[in-house]
């Protein structure tokens, strides 16, 4: 198998199926819109085009208080977006997965999905915005096809391993890409592909040799080989970052794996990955307590009786190791870059980090211990820049024109608040409290028109600046 890189962040234009997949250019596998999927695409990189100037602005805040897991909001036509989530039913009636199509200016649903099965797993799965018109769900162990007007079921798919789910993306051929979440010593992931009209596999499901936690990045590269274009998946495993290579019919895996985690670190696992100027970005000590409370009982996240804080990502790391962020080169799979931005004991976080490649700044974070950092990485060895005093633990955005990152704060009085800094300089421009107190590793979305939306348990709400 080839070991080549990542074309950057300028995209593959003029190298095959993939032409068109730039940063902020039309992906052929999804509806043309600017934020499709989570993180705004395959590359996980969550660059918003355009510019907030937020400290120069005024904050409105609309707030719906539902309920529900709020996971992601996405966009398909103009204007025309959709709220995904599931059920934070621990205990008691079985949890569904759902998706609402709703109106960005109060947040109210104009159209709501049927209850979606989901193999009565609770946790967070993801929705797309299909070329061929649909919006694709993964809950748990199931796949639903909708009619993106009234939402109703088109197609429903029961995935081969009964377990949560977490990410689906499209490649550039338009199939459809998930897989299950394990956490260390629960047996290898299995990574299936599928056919975005009739659910149906797309070759057999992969089984990697370890479990993966975090969800899977894409992007499309030159084969060095060939010189034409070749697709890759990204995996974040146990110890190691795998690479699947995307063939007509099925998913091979590269040799490309570097190594994250050795004998005798004092760490956790990583969660997702971020491709950026030829690199894949990570952070490790994410599989927290409550995490691994969830996902060590079947079904995930059903208990007997209400696990009250134990499921709180504020609990003690059960690791000594401080918080870390990796650089992973695309190209050389020995060359991993690791720095320790707070150097505090016991971190942990439930988000990954994000990298800026216009200001040559990775962005990193510690949930459990608090503190946000920019770090430099213009030079071969990565330098902390900036560090400013917040508990992040979601995932943010980015405008790169302009520098500002957006992030939440859970505060000590217990208000999840979202804080614009500038990257470069780590200067906090403002501060609005969302009316949400629960803060959790969901997404921001960038609504195109000076503002986010916000997903949190309970919770979803937009912030505009004017």
């Amino acid at each position: 198998m080839t070991a080549g890189g990542s074309t950057g962040d300028g995209g593959s234009a003029g190298v095959g199926p993939g032409a068109g997949v730039g940063r902020h250019g039309h992906h052929p596998g999804y509806w043309p819109s600017p934020w499709p999927v989570e993180c705004g695409g395959n590359r996980r990189q969550k660059a918003a085009t355009g510019r907030l100037d937020a400290a120069a602005g005024t904050a409105r805040v609309v707030t719906r208080a539902n309920g529900r897991w709020n996971v992601m909001v996405i966009e398909r036509e103009p204007g025309q977006w959709y709220l995904g989530g599931t059920m934070a039913a621990f205990t008691g009636p079985p949890p569904f997965g759902w998706v609402e199509r709703i109106d960005p200016d109060t947040l109210e649903p104009l159209a709501s999905s049927p209850e979606l099965p989901c193999g009565e797993h609770v946790w967070c799965g993801a929705i797309l915005a299909h070329a061929n018109g649909s919006v694709h769900s993964v809950n748990g162990s199931y796949l639903h096809r909708l009619d993106p007007g009234d939402l109703d079921i088109v197609a429903e798919r029961r995935l081969p391993v009964d377990r949560s789910h977490n990410g689906l993306l499209a490649l550039a051929d338009g199939t459809l890409i998930t897989k299950d979440l394990r956490l260390e010593g629960q047996g290898g992931t299995t990574v299936t592909r599928l056919d975005p009209d009739t659910l149906e596999l797309v070759g057999e499901p992969l089984v990697l040799p370890e479990g993966s936690m975090g969800r899977i990045a894409a992007d499309v590269a030159v084969d060095p080989a060939s010189g034409g274009p070749i697709e890759h998946v990204y995996v974040p495993g146990t110890e190691q970052l795998w690479r699947l290579v995307v063939t007509a019919d099925g998913l091979e895996v590269d040799d490309w794996r570097p190594r994250y985690r050795r004998a005798g670190d004092d760490s956790g696992l990583s969660w997702d990955a971020c491709l950026s100027a030829g690199a894949c970005w990570i952070m490790d000590d994410g599989d927290v307590p409550s995490v691994r409370r969830i996902h060590h009982v079947e079904p995930n996240g059903r208990f007997d009786e209400p696990p009250g804080r134990s499921l709180s990502w504020r609990q003690p790391a059960p690791w000594y190791g401080p918080q870390r962020l990796l650089r992973l080169s695309l190209a050389d799979p020995t060359d991993v870059r690791s720095i320790e931005p707070f150097g505090t004991a016991g971190g942990g976080i439930i988000a990954p980090p994000v990298h800026v490649p216009e200001r040559e700044i990775a962005v990193a974070w510690d949930s459990i211990n608090g503190g946000l950092a920019g770090v430099d990485t213009a030079g071969d060895e990565l330098a902390v820049r900036w560090q400013l005093d917040v508990r992040p633990s979601m995932q943010p955005v980015v405008y790169p024109e302009s520098g500002e990152l957006v992030i939440n704060d859970l505060t000590e009085s217990g208000s999840d608040d979202l804080v614009v800094v500038d990257v470069t300089s780590g200067e906090l421009l403002d501060r609005v409290a969302t009316g949400s107190r629960i803060g959790n590793g969901m997404f921001l979305t960038a609504d195109g028109a000076g503002g986010v939306f916000y997903c949190s348990t309970l919770t979803v709400a937009r912030i505009s600046w004017t």
